[in-house]
């Protein structure tokens, strides 16, 4: 069977299913999988260098906002 967001199992009733994978250099970068639904991604063009946040409401689950922070640029 198929999971949400492709985990190995389903998340018990009243959790949220998730999935954060991290980037790869420049090389592959980073996804965020909320509810099945792709959060931040680089077919989204909404990731950057750094640290990739995305912040949900923990009540309802929506999405409030995504954004990068670059660690090495300061």
């Amino acid at each position: 069977p198929r999971h949400k967001c492709g985990n190995q199992k389903s998340c018990p009733q009243n959790y949220f299913a998730f999935k954060i994978i991290s980037g790869a250099a420049n090389v592959v970068g980073p996804r965020i999988c909320f509810e099945d639904l792709v959060l931040m991604s680089s077919v989204k063009n909404n990731i950057g260098r750094g640290l990739n946040i995305a912040l949900v409401n923990g009540t309802t689950g929506q999405l409030l906002k995504t954004d990068a922070f670059d660690m090495y640029s300061g």
